[in-house]
């Protein structure tokens, strides 16, 4: 036991660094369409315990999504400028280790829902399969930030279960194909990073797959992205101050295009790591309606 001790602590640091806790972004942005939804659901501010959960439950499958990413690109990371440092590429954990602790992050992930009803229990079966398969996506697919966008996504509709006991409205499902459109968008300026390196190894993406129209493509999907934002308003009797959030969202769109105008990779992942804001600005927008009306 002493010495399985021992062992967890040397390599606590280097599981710490599978999950990406230094790297948030990936959990603010699962983090943000999930609180949008939950707010939507309850006409306001959720059920506490609801909240928590979800909070929780966002940061743990998240972490799985990374773990179980690394020991898919076990064999890829060492040969992209980016990931040659992560733990798989410099042998600092083992496969077994990987797959350990994407297993624990998952049952306990697992073990919070259990804590809400029986319709976002059978909902969580559809999270994991989401996360396990997203990462293989790439070898197969160009589009496996398509696959991304619908495990992101994935919180919409179990957000609406939780906090309603009952099954999502059709304008939860809009609500999650806007989140999944965004994804895609967002995820195409973080493969432009490594777009070079990718084609080099024969891995597969929307960027590569979009090619030169990349920009304008990106750009057609953010327009969508505010078009099913807007459509979903009404739905949910939103005010101005709903709409005030997607116009400021919108403005963020038109900076990040600006951003990838050279296809710079330092400009491209800036671009990625602004949508940060765009999940604020429109939560914002969210809750300021909830709290002082039209």
């Amino acid at each position: 036991m002493s010495a399985l001790l021992q062992h967890l602590k040397k390599q606590t640091p280097q599981y710490l660094a599978l999950m990406r806790v230094d790297r948030p972004i990936g959990t603010y942005l699962v983090l943000w369409p999930t609180l949008w939804a939950l707010w939507f659901a309850a006409g306001g501010f959720p059920a506490w315990h609801v909240l928590i959960i979800f909070v929780a439950g966002t940061f743990l499958m998240r972490s799985a999504g990374c773990v179980i990413n690394d020991f898919a690109d076990r064999k890829i990371d060492a040969h992209v400028s980016r990931t040659k440092q992560r733990p798989f590429a410099t042998g600092a954990v083992t496969e077994k280790e990987a797959l350990l602790l994407f297993a624990t992050l998952c049952l306990v992930a697992f073990v919070l829902v259990l804590f809400t009803n029986l319709l976002t229990v059978l909902f969580s079966f559809g999270a994991v399969a989401l996360a396990a398969c997203y990462p293989f996506m790439k070898r197969y697919t160009h589009l496996p930030q398509l696959v991304l966008g619908a495990a992101f996504a994935w919180g919409v509709p179990m957000a609406f279960t939780a906090q309603t006991g009952e099954l999502p409205p059709p304008a939860a499902w809009l609500l999650y194909i806007g989140v999944l459109i965004w994804t895609v968008a967002y995820d195409t300026f973080y493969a432009m990073v490594d777009r070079e390196d990718d084609l080099k190894i024969g891995v597969k993406s929307t960027a590569i797959l979009f090619g030169d129209d990349d920009k304008v493509i990106t750009a057609m999907l953010q327009v969508c992205v505010i078009i099913v934002l807007l459509m979903a308003g009404p739905r949910f009797d939103m005010s101005f101050m709903y709409y005030a959030g997607l116009m400021a969202a919108s403005g963020l769109f038109v900076y990040q295009q600006q951003l990838i105008r050279y296809r710079e990779t330092d400009k491209c992942f800036k671009a990625f790591l602004n949508n940060n804001w765009v999940g604020a600005v429109i939560f914002a927008g969210i809750v300021l309606h909830y709290l002082i009306g039209a």
